[in-house]
């Protein structure tokens, strides 16, 4: 019989701890007893990772009414979550970094003094989990195997988070064996805030008003409180493999970045390996999952959100992907615009927050150019194209395994990790920023990404459409003063620049528009022509032309046979204007002053010089 054979649960049902147990490391076992004290749950169950565990999971959400089970014929063993209003995205004010001097959290994070702190947490999380079960989530960063994997244990009251840690990462057996054997971890306390009295009848998705998504960098701990979304709640994600894992990355000499990896192979074979930081919601999946539209060029997935990078054996740059599955933003997911993602998600797979057709299939703007007659939406409320609302929440999702992506590269989950053959900025901009540019050198490079601006999407808090720093995309995601972060990576370069090879550095902005509004520049799988560009500037194979921000192509250095681009847009996709360029220039230095002395001294002098040469350029 398969789980797909197994009769619908019409009741409740119970989760079964298997008879082989996992050696419990001991420290482990008297933090998680600790942890019950505290949160006083009904029940303890320690997580395997096994299938047949997965499946009573997924069952038990589906009989507590927080997922349901779309047509098997269309979508197969794949669930669609309706989340509660007030619980639809990351909460970057209710998100803390406490550390004693409040000058290491930095202008950019929200600090709290770390005693304060623990005692409101204390007072917020004592009972939290009465009348619920406390999963103890084992898991891995990277491949279990790599001198990259870093470990972490979630205990989390929320099934719902237990089966998407359980994409999300190598969780399970495996990892708490390998914490065992002697790997240091990251302690993790999830709750969602909603206690049960005796008797008292649970919601379909449980949370609580009052939020918290608080990190102890200096003690390597993360507690969040009253969420059960995304990040707020799957701590290994942004929580643990970005804001804690920075401040590790730091102290142990590599990057913790927010960047996708990607694979491309020329038509001659010769692959490259890049890696790309892009705000959320400004096409990161779509650059992860490129279709290229040239003859004999490939794209192939390593990652689409997170790259930890360090400096080989070899002296060279290296990167692995930490997660295993993809929690990507839905709307603008199309099959015109990405098919390779929507074919990932034949099966398998958690929506949280699309719409649901009448035949048990899921729907979002984007996924086709024609909206279906009728729908029910994101909130469970019957739609159709007159609505004059969304179908589905904005920053609705899909949680798959990576495994399942048809681009996914061979050597995507190497423990040595893949080398990188250079790095890519971008962010969402109607005007200005080029369509690419390249990095004069590394400390330009790093300028370059220190003042990255995008316009704010829907994945976090803020006004959509304003515009934004979001340096290296990292904005929200560093869990250390920034001004310290830019520091580390110029150091970083120095040390790089003692090894074998520097990579290139690049600027892309595929968002820029004409006087009329409309993008000038196609996008999507025509994004592999400045992919092309750049091998061949790796390469030697093409020149370029100095400009006052960098290097641009010459003309006829792009490669734009075939793509519907008239002269006229193409000279407006890389107009440098010098005035709006010393505006930049000096929105970025209050930007810079915001870290006072802590600023590197490089930076200003990387600003000084772009002054210069705009100065020059205007006259």
């Amino acid at each position: 019989m398969t789980l797909l054979d197994r009769p619908r649960t019409t009741g409740p049902v119970p989760v079964v701890t298997p008879e082989r147990v996992a050696v419990r490391p001991a420290e482990v076992q008297a933090w998680v007893t600790e942890q019950a004290a505290l949160l006083e749950p009904a029940d303890i169950v320690w997580v395997t990772g096994s299938t047949s565990e997965r499946h009573e999971l997924l069952q038990l959400l589906v009989a507590n009414g927080t997922i349901e089970q779309l047509n098997p014929e269309l979508r197969p063993y794949s669930f669609i979550a309706r989340s509660a209003e007030s619980d639809v995205a990351r909460l970057e004010s209710r998100t803390f970094i406490c550390t004693d001097d409040p000058a290491d959290a930095g202008p950019t994070n929200n600090w709290r003094e770390p005693a304060a702190m623990r005692a409101e947490l204390d007072g917020v999380f004592r009972g939290a989990m009465r009348g619920r079960t406390m999963y103890v989530v084992p898991f891995a960063m990277g491949p279990i195997g790599s001198p990259m994997a870093r470990f972490g244990v979630q205990v989390t009251d929320s099934p719902y988070v237990v089966v998407s840690i359980g994409t999300m990462t190598r969780m399970g057996d495996a990892a708490l064996e390998a914490i065992a054997r002697g790997a240091s971890w990251v302690p993790a306390v999830h709750s969602v805030g909603a206690p049960l009295a005796p008797g008292q009848e649970d919601v379909p998705w449980p949370c609580n008003d009052t939020k918290y998504i608080v990190h102890f960098p200096e003690t390597r701990e993360i507690w969040s409180y009253g969420s059960a979304y995304g990040g707020n709640a799957i701590l290994a994600k942004k929580a643990y493999a970005l804001r804690i894992a920075s401040v590790m990355a730091r102290e142990e000499g590599w990057l913790a970045e927010h960047m996708l990896l990607i694979k491309v192979t020329s038509p001659e074979g010769r692959s490259y390996h890049f890696a790309a930081a892009f705000p959320s919601a400004c096409g990161k999946t779509n650059m992860a999952m490129m279709t290229p539209n040239l003859p004999g060029w490939t794209v192939e997935t390593i990652g689409d959100d997170i790259a930890w990078l360090w400096i080989g054996a070899d002296g060279r740059l290296r990167a692995i992907n930490p997660e295993a599955g993809f929690f990507g933003v839905a709307p603008g997911t199309g099959l015109r615009t990405n098919p390779t993602a929507v074919s990932a998600l034949w099966g398998n797979t958690i929506f949280t927050n699309v719409a649901t057709t009448p035949e048990g299939d899921v729907w979002w703007e984007g996924l086709t150019d024609e909206k279906p007659a009728r729908l029910t939406d994101w909130r469970g409320e019957e739609w159709t194209p007159a609505s004059g609302r969304p179908a589905a929440h904005p920053n609705s999702r899909f949680t798959v395994s990576a495994r399942q992506c048809p681009s996914i590269a061979e050597d995507w989950d190497d423990p040595e990790g893949v080398v990188i053959d250079a790095i890519i900025f971008g962010g969402r901009r109607a005007s200005n920023v080029p369509l690419v540019v390249e990095a004069r050198d590394w400390d330009h490079g790093v300028f370059m990404g220190a003042t990255i601006a995008s316009e704010q999407t829907a994945a976090a808090e803020g006004t959509v459409g304003e515009l934004r720093r979001d340096p290296f995309a990292m904005l929200p995601f560093a869990g250390y003063n920034m001004a310290d972060y830019f520091a580390h990576w110029l150091d970083f370069g120095r040390r790089l620049r003692r090894s074998a090879r520097v990579p290139r550095v690049f600027q892309v902005n595929w968002f820029r528009k004409g006087a009329d509004g409309s993008f000038l520049w196609p996008g999507f799988g025509d994004n592999a022509r400045v992919l092309e560009w750049m091998v061949k500037r790796i390469d030697g194979q093409v020149g370029a032309i100095d400009s006052p921000i960098g290097s641009l192509p010459t003309a006829g250095g792009l490669n734009v046979e075939g793509v519907e681009v008239d002269e006229a847009a193409l000279e407006e996709l890389f107009r440098v204007d010098p005035e709006a360029f010393l505006a930049e220039a000096d929105d970025a230095e209050r930007f810079f002053a915001s870290f006072g002395d802590r600023l590197p001294a490089e930076l200003q002098r990387q600003l000084t010089l772009l002054r210069g040469r705009l100065e020059a350029a205007r006259t």
